[in-house]
């Protein structure tokens, strides 16, 4: 395990852009109970909630932890921080079912113990079965690009070359099971140890795999991960249209609809690629005229509600963009979503759609956005706050 270092200064302060580190650090505190890895909770229930659906109770998402340890070290908060790079570690050198070096979409909120990191599950009392669900089983690609982020971050922080090797393996796994000829696919659904393959591409997975494999070649300079970079770029570019990005594909590996939009694939690919086309920016114009809803962003532009986490991504790429006064205006629009526990309400409205499906494997659009306080978006508001880009772990000027 890693070394902690000191906490940062902005752990106790509770209002202004210090608010999301503290919300963060009392999180991964207060549920790692004085161990040495944790995974945090990505939900809590919300104001009107006297609990969580039993498919979220339990449930840490590894994007929303792997942002929640990438914000940390932005935050300058390394000990916690280490809590949870502590606990994705351990999920990539243990499985409880696989030897291969993947990553689960989720995992059980809470202290680890010994042993491979347990899954999220409940109690079926109808069906008298202990039960769980397929996509959280599942290992998503994207997922496994912000892994990687998180561990390259942590290693920047604490020099521990053993993140590097970490890494290098879930970088491994994505090149050799999720990798087409066009591009690196979805990942895997389903329940051990029989999950299967999906086969459609995605843009946001693209990029995150190709700032993952690019960070990697830059501090290895092994040939392996500049080709995955390249192969993910690759796609990224074939998604551009002109003036916005396509979701990805179909199972099929035709194009997708291009009315399904979504916010964040009009902003990671440039935010990832630096030396992307100049022309990838016209995505941020694009989704300023298409995505926006009232004083922040909806996920994709049906305008039935502010998504927090989104709106914070855009507060981060405008100040990546030099527009320090809209990143700033945003900023403010994510006070009015916090909490009495500090995380910030994933929408402001009761409930906000994406179009998009839980399942992967299906297209039913029943993937929504609930009020509840979030760990993804916080972790999103505390890094456009501290002015940080989680794709190649630098500080905005």
């Amino acid at each position: 395990m890693m070394t902690p270092a000191a906490a940062g200064p902005n752990e106790d302060r509770a209002s202004g852009p210090g608010a999301d580190c503290a919300a963060l650090a009392k999180a991964v505190t207060s549920q790692a109970a004085g161990a040495g890895a944790v995974f945090v909770r990505s939900y809590e229930p919300g104001e009107d909630e006297s609990g969580l659906p039993a498919g979220l109770a339990t449930s840490a998402f590894v994007y929303d932890n792997a942002l929640a340890a990438i914000a940390l070290v932005a935050c300058g908060d390394v000990s916690r921080a280490n809590l949870v790079g502590n606990a994705l570690t351990r999920a990539v050198r243990r499985d409880r079912t696989f030897t291969d070096g993947r990553v689960r979409n989720a995992y059980r909120a809470g202290p680890l113990g010994e042993g491979a990191p347990a899954l999220p599950g409940w109690w079926d009392e109808d069906k008298k079965i202990w039960a769980e669900d397929p996509t959280q089983d599942g290992s998503s690609a994207g997922n496994a690009g912000w892994t990687i982020l998180a561990l390259l971050t942590l290693h920047q922080a604490t020099g521990e070359a053993s993140l590097i090797a970490d890494a290098e393996r879930l970088m491994d796994w994505v090149t050799a099971n999720v990798s087409s000829d066009a591009g690196f696919l979805g990942g895997f659904h389903g329940y051990d140890p029989h999950s299967v393959p999906i086969t459609w591409i995605s843009t946001e997975h693209n990029v995150d795999i190709c700032a993952a494999a690019a960070w990697l070649y830059r501090l290895t300079g092994k040939v392996r991960h500049a080709e995955a970079a390249l192969h993910a770029r690759r796609f990224v570019e074939r998604a551009f249209t002109g003036d916005h990005f396509l979701l990805g594909t179909k199972p099929d590996g035709t194009l997708a609809d291009p009315s399904m939009l979504a916010l964040d694939v009009q902003l990671w690919p440039w935010m990832a690629i630096a030396d992307g086309p100049a022309e990838w920016r016209n995505a941020l114009k694009f989704a300023a005229t298409h995505l926006s809803v009232g004083d922040g962003f909806d996920f994709n532009g049906d305008g039935d509600g502010v998504w927090i986490e989104g709106t914070a991504q855009a507060s981060l790429a405008y100040r990546i963009a030099g527009d320090s006064v809209k990143s700033g205006q945003l900023l403010k629009t994510l006070e009015a979503a916090r909490t009495t526990s500090g995380f910030l309400n994933a929408t402001r409205t009761a409930r906000v759609s994406t179009g998009l499906s839980i399942d992967p494997t299906n297209t039913a659009p029943d993937f929504f956005y609930f009020k509840r306080p979030h760990l993804a978006a916080t972790a999103w508001a505390a890094l456009a706050a501290t002015r940080w880009n989680p794709f190649n772990g630098k500080r905005i000027d």
